[in-house]
């Protein structure tokens, strides 16, 4: 199955109104510079989709720094956006893969099939030459049926009695750098390490230049687990875990759970053990 789609691709079939294109780049470190540069330069009809307006609900004490976003809202934004069940969707951010990834697995936890993430995003499309335009565009509102996919999503309950009962499945997959798995550092979240039995898969190591490696390569970082495993995956806050549940469904992996609030809502109860090192 195929989860990305060429800048070549997109270009070819820009003109097509059943192609919906959703921009969503965004920095952590300056949090209006997404929408900023959507309104500089996008890619004609992209509608722009905010991290933490759009992609998130607001933070509270529990569920982590980028929760998931209110359903009915996420459905009302999507619907303003013309998006409905049969048109194909394309996200890009400004290369790096997570934001695009993030919308692309709400809307299939959503229930929406044919969505793809745009390979080396904005930068790619700008680098090769390809029309943009500061055009916002205005679509009639479509109508979106939404169908939860329960199974893509796994509970703070659910990791929590992995750990409890020191189960080797399913496994959970740390998707951070090495650094902040090991607990070296740690930038943002209240303690440093990671959810005990977790082993590290850096998000990143599944890009080059900015596209995915293809499903040989993905499988290769997934080498030393069965493709029939239960995989949980998790990151800092659920972002960029979301290329990483791209990757392992890429290799083949189809029992694959996403971890929504990730590790900062596991270190948000107090009495949740962490690890720190390799392999503990």
């Amino acid at each position: 199955m195929n989860f990305v789609l060429s800048k070549e691709w997109l270009e070819e079939h820009l003109n097509n109104d059943q192609i919906k294109i959703v921009d969503c780049r965004f920095d952590l470190g300056d949090l209006e510079k997404g929408a900023m540069l959507y309104k500089e330069s996008h890619i004609p009809g992209a509608v722009y989709f905010d991290l933490e307006k759009q992609l998130s609900a607001p933070v509270s004490k529990h569920g982590g720094r980028h929760p998931l976003p209110d359903i009915a809202q996420f459905k009302s934004d999507i619907e303003k956006a013309g998006i409905d069940n049969a048109k194909t969707v394309i996200a890009y951010d400004g290369g790096e893969g997570s934001y695009a990834s993030r919308f692309w697995w709400l809307l299939q936890f959503l229930g929406h099939e044919k969505v793809f993430v745009l390979n080396e995003g904005f930068k790619g499309w700008d680098e090769a030459g390809y029309v943009t335009t500061k055009d916002i565009p205005d679509y009639e509102t479509a109508e979106f049926e939404v169908n939860i996919r329960n199974e893509m999503m796994a509970s703070y309950e659910e990791v929590k009695e992995v750990v409890e009962q020191e189960r080797k499945s399913p496994v959970l997959i740390d998707s951070r750098e090495g650094r902040r798995y090991i607990g070296e550092v740690e930038p943002i979240d209240r303690i440093p390490g990671h959810i005990p039995g977790a082993i590290n898969k850096f998000w990143a190591e599944g890009f080059e230049q900015g596209s995915f490696k293809d499903s040989k390569e993905q499988k290769k970082r997934f080498a030393e687990l069965d493709s029939k495993d239960q995989i949980i995956v998790y990151c800092g806050s659920g972002v960029t875990a979301a290329p990483n549940y791209i990757a392992l469904k890429m290799a083949g992996f189809d029992n694959v759970k996403l971890y929504a609030g990730s590790y900062s809502d596991w270190v948000s109860y107090e009495q949740n053990p962490v690890a720190k090192g390799k392999n503990q």
